[in-house]
């Protein structure tokens, strides 16, 4: 028999392993409906999102001007207020040139001062924080480290199996298939991930009474800004191009709404 034909049977345990790790309540549906795998409690994920912010304010400086705290906290207020969750959101901004922002899992929202100088109005802001919040709301952190969790079994099992079939160049093997899975699984998901909460989060942004608009014109900054762009094949992010595009061709649904909540909220942050 070849090594192909002896390598057939141990690679069936991989598929054994993946199906027993992944149970039928382990199945979930986004705000999207897109189909999705989580293994982990929303429990679990919270702590896990508190140790790492706690660590992060450790690490990072903390900026420590009070009106630019209380005016994140008024954006961050207005969307939990029309957003699908009673979470208690916990806001931070870093004292840090780069234009970013982050939440975790349980609610825990990070700003860097660089963003502000990129999404310099209420509406940018908005469009960035309510982003950040459709990631924790649509679970993408519990999402990502599920995938993370069978990536890492598969490859072992596929490690074992190749090493009782006594397949020739085992480690070559096994690179091309961890390979295969970050660009055929990994990557792709994530793109999936970011322009799910790009629709969920002007969504929200425009249901608080923020110009769903300045989404685009944001991620127009963005883009001008950047030195180059990633192949989007092997990016975790959608490209600029298709994220404005995307975005452009969403928003207009949602112009009514945010005409209406502006009318009911009618002030601004800053």
């Amino acid at each position: 028999m070849s090594n192909l034909g002896r390598a057939n049977r141990p690679l069936m345990v991989t598929l054994l392993a993946v199906l027993a790790l992944v149970g039928c309540d382990t199945y979930n549906e986004s705000p999207t409906g897109r189909k999705q795998i989580l293994l982990f409690s929303e429990q679990d994920m919270a702590q896990q999102g508190q140790l790492r912010f706690e660590q992060m304010r450790q690490t990072l400086p903390v900026n420590r001007d009070p009106r630019l705290a209380a005016y994140i906290e008024c954006i961050v207020s207005r969307l939990a207020a029309v957003a699908p969750s009673a979470i208690d959101w916990q806001v931070q901004v870093f004292d840090s040139p780069e234009a970013n922002a982050f939440a975790l899992p349980g609610g825990y929202i990070g700003i860097y001062t660089g963003m502000l100088k990129v999404a310099n109005s209420d509406d940018q802001m908005a469009a960035v924080i309510a982003h950040e919040i459709a990631h924790v709301l649509a679970r993408h952190g519990n999402e990502q480290v599920s995938r993370s969790e069978m990536k890492h079994l598969g490859l072992n099992v596929a490690d074992f199996a190749l090493d009782l079939a006594e397949i020739d160049q085992r480690e070559f093997v096994m690179a091309a298939l961890d390979l295969g899975a970050e660009v055929g699984l990994s990557l792709p998901f994530s793109r999936a991930q970011e322009t799910e909460a790009d629709s969920l989060g002007m969504a929200i942004m425009a249901q608080a009474g923020f110009n769903p608009q300045a989404a685009v014109q944001l991620w127009q900054k963005m883009a001008s800004m950047g030195p180059g762009q990633v192949l989007e094949l092997l990016s975790t992010h959608p490209s600029a191009t298709s994220r404005i595009e995307d975005l452009q061709a969403e928003h207009p649904q949602w112009t009514a709404e945010y005409q209406a909540a502006k009318r009911r909220v009618n002030n601004q942050c800053r």
